[in-house]
């Protein structure tokens, strides 16, 4: 997996204060996307063990509530066995913190995924230009949904986070 940047104390990409990681390789071209740069997945850095002693780093503070994983697309097909494998090490360590996934696959496409019992929130769907609202929360478009997973596992249908 390669990866762009690590951002520390983000208050923009989910609740609360929170450790971003910006992850390279994104198969969806979303017109207008705020970060085509992180689309190419040979682009950005190798997220070695220096990087994830930096975002294990960023996590520890007990003010950080979580970690955000965005993109690029954290689930592309090429980075979804390192992401899943790094959300279990991360709930692992940092138990009481929540795991945030940014992606531009549907819910229904990522679902079965494993590392998904260990994910609290996924923003999910392509960004649409033409559906784009300024005033909604923690998404870029109208059709993006902020889900809830926990609560949608335990009740087989998707359930939204509350904003």
């Amino acid at each position: 997996m390669r990866y762009h940047n690590i951002t520390k104390d983000d208050m923009r990409n989910g609740d609360g204060l929170r450790a971003v990681l910006w992850v390279a390789g994104c198969s969806h071209g979303c017109k207008g996307c705020h970060n085509p740069i992180t689309w190419d997945i040979c682009g950005g850095i190798p997220f070695d063990e220096a990087a994830k002693a930096e975002l294990f780093e960023a996590l520890k503070p007990s003010y950080i509530s979580g970690i955000t994983f965005s993109g690029g697309d954290p689930l592309h097909e090429k980075n979804r066995e390192e992401t899943g494998a790094l959300i279990e090490e991360i709930k692992e360590t940092f138990p009481e913190k929540t795991i945030w996934v940014y992606t531009g696959f549907l819910w229904e496409e990522i679902r079965d995924l494993p590392c998904m019992k260990k994910v609290d929130v996924v923003v999910d769907g392509p960004f649409i230009e033409e559906l784009k609202d300024n005033t909604l929360h923690w998404k870029g478009s109208s059709n993006q949904r902020v889900i809830d997973v926990q609560k949608t596992l335990a009740e087989g249908k998707v359930v939204l986070h509350d904003t």
